[in-house]
């Protein structure tokens, strides 16, 4: 339940329009509703700014329609990620609006309009390969209200392809980037820009990548300065966390606005 749904509410409690039953009964969901194969925590938007988020993946597609359920009524924009077509197609018999962004892997329900902020996230890859990380990245940020410019495939192979975009680099408030391979990336852009860099290990590339092990080494071993690391192939983690950075700042009354 989010802070529109609740001020709602107790209006019209106030205004005889529901009576007092009725409004105990809705807040009993609070903090989380059982749904017995799952707790849908209906108090994370009030706590955290966003609805809880759907981890499709080993989940049914009728436990992922129950969850949507649950939080529909209350929320008014729902992100699942990890899904499969399969999923989404049961979503969408319940929701027609849903939308399945499948590069991405996610299913989206957007009832409300999304206010973008001016303060953009800029989502890099090393390569094309590293792409379906990122998307998750960027459709997370987009639907969480952020402003989402992409530059994919400006690996250090070729840095030159990267110097180019300098000014977005620079314009940017938070940098996710995602890498596989060597990982080296996060630690190019780290020394480039003053802004936090957050960095999104992929599980791209040969046999001794160890499936991405070796690039979130890497990663957690840059020299460069103000580079926070991910877990491998988590995209929606980066974006989460550039959500909380930008918000943190804002709230401390901090200049992270995009020229």
């Amino acid at each position: 339940m989010d802070f529109k749904y609740l001020a709602k509410l107790l209006q019209d409690y106030k205004e005889n329009k529901r009576n007092l039953n009725d409004v105990l009964k809705e807040l009993k969901k609070l903090p989380y509703e059982n749904l017995d194969f799952a707790r849908v925590d209906h108090h994370r938007t009030l706590r955290q700014g966003f609805p809880e988020v759907i981890f499709c993946q080993g989940k049914t597609a009728e436990q992922v329609v129950k969850i949507f359920q649950s939080l529909a009524p209350y929320h008014r924009n729902i992100l699942g990620t990890r899904a499969s077509r399969n999923v989404f197609e049961a979503v969408k018999a319940n929701y027609p609006e849903a939308e399945y962004h499948e590069t991405a892997k996610i299913v989206s329900l957007t009832l409300e309009e999304v206010k973008k902020s001016s303060r953009r996230i800029l989502v890099i890859t090393a390569g094309t390969a590293d792409i379906p990380v990122a998307e998750e990245a960027a459709v997370t940020a987009e639907i969480m209200g952020h402003s989402v410019k992409k530059i994919y495939d400006v690996g250090v192979a070729g840095i030159h392809r990267l110097l180019e975009h300098w000014t977005e680099m620079q314009s940017a408030a938070v940098i996710i980037v995602a890498a596989g391979m060597d990982g080296a990336l996060p630690s190019v852009v780290g020394g480039l820009v003053d802004v936090p860099v957050i960095a999104v290990p992929t599980s791209i590339g040969y046999g001794a990548n160890f499936k991405g092990l070796s690039a979130l080494l890497a990663m957690l071993n840059s020299c460069a300065p103000g580079i926070g690391v991910v877990n491998i192939d988590n995209g929606f983690g980066a974006a989460a966390l550039a959500d909380t950075i930008i918000r943190s700042g804002l709230k401390a009354g901090g200049n992270l606005e995009a020229d």
